[in-house]
């Protein structure tokens, strides 16, 4: 019976230390695609799932007005609400539409929150979900064409998604973990 109860909850460790997540600061100056460093997030296999989210009211800078934006980039018109990291009374215009800035094999908004794997970009923005699409650690960039009047930061959230066999070992380990206590309760009733 211990035996089986050792095997559930090893499953469900293997499933916990399967799946990751972590929180990372990413710097619009110091992670900038142009004249900054890359930061690393967590490592992933072609065609591993992970989603990475920001919060959308987290805030980092190109440079002078109206260059604030969030991780989706400089799209459109942002106005300060007095209490964000821009500093300016509520109704300014922080942000406005900068166009796209191409750096090796993609497009994405000034501004933007990008993610690179071996050398290949995708837009990651506020919220991402889909497959790694190389093998390696997800380096986190603010996509930008110079870094020198960059300043802020936002929190982007990264998370692995387990493979389907690992949720099977979890189901299984579950169901092993249940059928044990069901076990111990007819023993100890009986």
């Amino acid at each position: 019976m211990k035996t089986v109860w050792g095997l559930g909850i090893a499953a469900a460790l293997a499933i916990a230390s399967g799946a990751s997540a972590a929180n990372f600061v990413v710097d619009a100056a110091a992670n900038s695609s142009a004249g900054g460093t890359g930061l690393s997030s967590l490592s992933f296999t072609a065609g591993q799932a992970f989603t990475v989210s920001v919060n959308p009211n987290d805030l980092w800078s190109a440079g002078a007005l109206p260059r604030w934006s969030n991780a989706n980039g400089l799209t459109g018109n942002t106005f300060a609400t007095g209490t964000d990291e821009s500093g300016q009374v509520a109704g300014t215009q922080i942000g406005s539409n900068f166009g796209l800035y191409t750096q090796g094999d993609l497009s994405a908004p000034y501004g933007s929150l990008v993610g690179e794997i071996n050398g290949s970009f995708r837009l990651l923005g506020t919220n991402y979900a889909g497959t790694a699409w190389g093998t390696g650690t997800l380096k986190l960039f603010y996509w930008d064409s110079n870094n020198s009047d960059n300043s802020q930061f936002i929190l982007a959230s990264v998370n692995a998604v387990p493979e389907p066999e690992s949720w099977a070992l979890l189901i299984v380990g579950f169901g092993l973990v249940g059928a044990a206590a069901r076990r111990r309760r007819v023993t100890l009733a009986g």
